[in-house]
């Protein structure tokens, strides 16, 4: 049985960028998003993912990239094996790279060889703990070739998506209190209806939305040094393996792994 690696990276320079290095991967991220820019390079196989109703197809070679809060899933074939690099790019840092107000990329799969190679550089230098001037340096130029040739500029209205209805709850804080039942009373409507329209404007279920915020917050107190169980009793999980089921699903990786290297970055 072949068996799937994945190391995570974090660093101090970039804004924070983060990384995560897969070889031989065959799980299925569900629908989610991110507030970074993600930038995956195909080394082997063909990383899939849904955008809306569209399914693309990056294959062997391919740069992969999904837009700060575009909702997607990466849905992956039996028997199917995936090898890549992603950089979480935050979005200060690739305007800062690129001189430029917020870019948005309406093609989410480009083939160009030669920038590839140099995002490999990149990832190779992160992998086998390059100096950081270098990666920053290295990136940010990589960075601004790819924006200059594939980006539209002022492209963040693109996913704006009309919350209103949902405002206040989607500001609450309380993540781990969250009933399906009882919000839908709160609105007046009944479930169902709560259910079609919260996916009509988030593009993601209430149950997926909450426990991906779930997700993010955990991160936050990981990087602050709170232990897992402590973590996993505030935001509502059943005990450390419910909690960590979870992370892995919508991140990939252990918060045990996470947590190594957010210390390694230090």
């Amino acid at each position: 049985m072949i068996k799937s690696v994945s190391t995570f990276h974090k660093l101090s320079v970039c804004d924070g960028l983060e990384a995560l290095a897969t070889r031989n991967y065959n799980t299925a991220f569900p629908f989610h998003f991110h507030q970074t820019y993600n930038i995956s390079l195909v080394y082997d196989g063909i990383f899939r993912t849904k955008v809306g109703e569209k399914t693309l197809h990056a294959p062997s070679g391919a740069i992969l990239i999904t837009n700060p809060l575009e909702v997607h899933s990466n849905p992956v074939e039996i028997n199917e094996r995936i090898s890549y690099f992603t950089f979480y790019v935050s979005a200060d840092f690739f305007n800062f790279s690129t001189s430029s107000q917020p870019v948005f990329f309406h093609n989410n799969v480009i083939y160009d060889e030669l920038l590839f190679n140099r995002l490999r550089q990149v990832a190779i230098l992160i992998e086998n703990g390059g100096a950081d001037d270098s990666i920053e340096q290295e990136l940010s130029s990589a960075l601004q070739s790819l924006a200059s040739k594939y980006a539209f500029a002022d492209g963040k209205n693109e996913l704006v998506t009309n919350h209103s209805m949902f405002k206040d709850l989607l500001a609450n804080e309380n993540l781990d209190k969250f009933s399906l039942d009882q919000t839908a009373k709160q609105f007046g409507i009944n479930k169902y209806k709560f259910l079609r329209l919260f996916k009509f404007q988030t593009g993601l279920t209430p149950n997926n939305y909450f426990i991906l915020k779930r997700i993010e917050k955990s991160k936050e107190l990981l990087s602050a040094g709170d232990d897992l169980l402590s973590i996993a009793v505030d935001l509502g999980f059943y005990d450390i393996p419910h909690f960590a089921k979870h992370f892995k699903k919508f991140t990939g990786i252990s918060p045990a792994a996470y947590s190594s290297a957010i210390t390694s970055a230090e």
